[in-house]
Formats: C-alpha cells, sequence, structure tokens
C-alpha cells in the first residue's frame, strides 16, 4: 500500500524519521501516541501542511519559522496600500481586544494570508481613521473591501470566512455554552476591573471560570477542546493573572486546578505565546492605569 510521510517537531525535540502514513489516513481525526500519553491533533485537510496541536501538544510543520512581525505604524508613517485585495488585520501589540484577533489569525494558520499592520494607539495615523476605520479602535480587519470591526465579531468571521481548522465545535450543547461564556465575559471583565481598583478581590469571579472550565471533561479548555472561547478570555487573563500577584498578592490559580492547568496548556499553544507580551510590560501598565486611582 502506498504511504504519505510527515515531518514534525514537538517542544523543540525533532523527529527526523519521516513517519509512514497510509494513503487513505483520515487528517482530520489524526492522532499519535508518546511515552503512553495521546496528545490530539487537528489536522488542517484543506491542502496546508500545517498541523495545528489541539489542545494538548503543541506541534508545528518541520521547517516553519516564527512569523517577522512589522514594526508599528504611527503619525509619521504613510499607509499600506488600502483595498488592494489583500486582507489586512489593523491590531496595536498591546491590546488584549486586538490580540484576540491575531491568535485566531494565527490559529487558522493565515499568516500568508492576512497582512497584520500594527498601529501605534499612542500616535495614531491620520489616515487609520480616515481611509480604513472611521471608529479609530483596533482591531479592525479589511477584507473583500470592507471594514469590519469588534473583536468578539472579528474572531467569529476570521474563523466563518477563512479557510483552516474551526475554532468553533459543531457539537449543539457546547456551541450553546459558548455563547453564554461570550456574553458573560463582560461581566467577568467589569467585576475584575472594579477589584483592581479595590483593596479586596471578589473570589467569585474567578471561582466563575473555574466552573466554566470544569463543565466538559473532554480537555482542558473551556469546550474542551481548543475554541474561539479560550482565543476571548486569554489576553485578558494573561493581563490580570501578574498584576494581581504581584500588586494585591492574590494568585488566580490558587485552589483553581482547572484554570491553572487551563492556562498552561494555553502557554503550549504557539499561535497565542507568539502573541503574548512580557507580563513585566502588563505589569507597569496596570500599574499606571490602575495604582494612581487608588
Amino acid at each position: 500500500m502506498a504511504a504519505w510521510s510527515i515531518g514534525y517537531q514537538i517542544h523543540s525535540i525533532n523527529f527526523s524519521s519521516p513517519i509512514p502514513l497510509p494513503s487513505r489516513t483520515d487528517f482530520s481525526s489524526l492522532s499519535f501516541t508518546f511515552s503512553n500519553a495521546k496528545y490530539p491533533i487537528q489536522w488542517n485537510h484543506i491542502g496546508c501542511h500545517r498541523i495545528c496541536a489541539l489542545p494538548a501538544v503543541s506541534i508545528m510543520a518541520s521547517g516553519s519559522s516564527r512569523e517577522v512581525l512589522p514594526p508599528a505604524l504611527d503619525s509619521s508613517s504613510e499607509p499600506p496600500a488600502i483595498f488592494d485585495g489583500t486582507p489586512k488585520l489593523y491590531i496595536s501589540y498591546s491590546c488584549p481586544y486586538a490580540q484576540r484577533t491575531w491568535i485566531a489569525r494565527n490559529c487558522k494558520g493565515l499568516q500568508e494570508n492576512i497582512k497584520l499592520v500594527p498601529i501605534d494607539l499612542k500616535n495614531r495615523p491620520d489616515w487609520y481613521k480616515e481611509k480604513v476605520y472611521p471608529a479609530n479602535k483596533v482591531p479592525s480587519l479589511e477584507h473583500n473591501n470592507e471594514v469590519k470591526g469588534e473583536s468578539m465579531d472579528l474572531i467569529r468571521y476570521i474563523d466563518s470566512n477563512f479557510e483552516g481548522p474551526s475554532l468553533f465545535p459543531d457539537d449543539p450543547s457546547k456551541r450553546e455554552f459558548a455563547e453564554e461564556l461570550f456574553s458573560y465575559f463582560d461581566s467577568f471583565y467589569k467585576a475584575v476591573i472594579s477589584s483592581l481598583k479595590e483593596d479586596k478581590i471578589n473570589d467569585a469571579t474567578f471561582d466563575s471560570i473555574e466552573t466554566a472550565l470544569s463543565k466538559f471533561v473532554d480537555g482542558s479548555f473551556f469546550l474542551g477542546t481548543f475554541s474561539l472561547v479560550d482565543i476571548a478570555y486569554a489576553p485578558f487573563i494573561e493581563r490580570f493573572q501578574p498584576f494581581l500577584l504581584e500588586v494585591k498578592n492574590y494568585d488566580i490559580t490558587a485552589g483553581r486546578t482547572k484554570l491553572a492547568a487551563w492556562i498552561k496548556e494555553m502557554n503550549q499553544i504557539e499561535a497565542y505565546t507568539v502573541t503574548k507580551r512580557d507580563p513585566k510590560e502588563h505589569l507597569e501598565n496596570y500599574k499606571r492605569r490602575f495604582l494612581s486611582q487608588l
């Protein structure tokens, strides 16, 4: 029988010998077992050799290289070629809302299909508001001669309108719970922000996240397997955790094993980790933002 073979890398451990696979292998459900531990993989089967590891291990195609990030454009910068047919994702490297869309783009394997255009939010170019997005916020997405905004809408749009592995489950019960968690996000965010301004942290705020992560047992993520829900929450928890730990002496993972496991698993997903900022940067930003109000 004819066979295919793939080479891949796991956590910087190179497996130089290709694994022979039957020519009729169903890549959409492909999985491997190493050291008695099974690592499920979701294969991007739309003519692309990238492998997206969801959720247990970060796997990338051999020979792949980290994307070179362009510098942020400011008031002195010339605009890119607007409405030239190339999809563009306008972001700020420091904005958690923009980070959501950046993660979604990466998880879909669209680094070569959607161009990143970072904006300096402290010195925004006039052309961004005048020619691209009148709301003058990030993120925004230029696609099919239109510009769309709002991060929660954009991660859904990117998932639905571009090729790559689906980031939303087919299971009706998981889809329903996902909608609940999308709706809950604003309440969660406001509750945490309020606690950052006060002397006492409301345990119930992060207890609710622990409870949500306990609903499905087929993985460490909100819906069991990695999804848009994880993308929606990750940039904010990434910022809350170091500030609360250092300034409030509050460990959000203490007594919350599901949340601790979720953070650990998120940090094994390269599509997410390449978008992260230095925790010290988050810490300094939040100190300037909140400690001055106390």
